[in-house]
């Protein structure tokens, strides 16, 4: 076998252990093959060699497939509140934040489920805590994807924005950080225009590109400051408005 039929195999491998994660259990081979572009075949290989790993999967070719252990994932031990509490935060980013987290904590939910002893998996599964949010989000004029990739590569970026009134205007920004608020998204940036943090609404940048330019490594400075100054402005209306009183 080549190194590239091994290393497909092996990302083959990962991905039914995954399927098998997130699928409501039993799930039969004909659905894994349709999932995964291959044969049924090739699944019954697959599954025998996931049980010689370790994967403990309990059911047969024509009944389904559940997996009861999985042999990449130690048992992680969370107090009942911990278990709350990581669930329903899961579950807020599938609220708020765009399709690509969504999913991302979807999958990350089941990793976790499975990960933990089968005395916690039903609390985790059936969490009595829970988040909803009935408003209508606006839809990001750029990909909020690109945006992340670009804060953490550091890269800089060309920007056209819409202001409240419409006006259309090109800036260089360094993004730090994408903030999800109750009512819309922000990117928070070093605008070289202005030489200062500013704030800019996701369905407002109508644009956004590579500059070619890098700002490393001042992404986590940057964003410290604008977290400070945040701070700072938050302590001073806190005291005025006690003065006032």
């Amino acid at each position: 076998m080549s190194l590239w039929a091994a290393m497909k195999r092996t990302d083959r491998l990962f991905a039914l252990l995954q399927e098998m994660r997130v699928r409501p259990a039993p799930i039969t081979a004909e659905r894994l093959a349709e999932t995964l572009a291959v044969s049924v075949r090739t699944i019954y290989r697959d599954i025998e060699t996931l049980k010689s790993s370790g994967a403990l999967i309990d059911g047969a070719a024509g009944y389904g497939y559940t997996l009861t252990e999985d042999p990449m994932l130690p048992p992680l031990q969370f107090t009942e509140d911990e278990t709350e509490a990581i669930v329903l935060g899961l579950a807020s980013v599938g609220q708020i934040a765009d399709p690509a987290l969504v999913e991302a904590a979807a999958e990350a939910r089941a990793k976790l489920v499975a990960a933990m002893p089968e005395s916690m998996r039903g609390r985790a599964a059936h969490a009595v805590s829970t988040t909803q949010s009935f408003r209508q989000r606006p839809i990001p004029g750029v990909d909020p994807v690109f945006l992340r990739r670009a804060a953490w590569e550091e890269r800089v970026l060309a920007i056209r924005y819409a202001d409240v009134n419409g006006t259309v205007t090109k800036r260089d920004v360094w993004p730090l950080s994408i903030a999800y608020l109750d009512e819309t998204d922000l990117l928070v940036a070093w605008c070289t225009l202005r030489t200062d943090h500013r704030v800019f609404r996701l369905d407002r940048i109508e644009d956004a590109a590579e500059t070619g330019a890098s700002f490393r490594p001042h992404r986590a400075s940057k964003y410290r400051e604008y977290l400070e100054k945040l701070h700072q402005e938050m302590s001073n209306t806190r005291r005025a408005a006690v003065l006032r009183d």
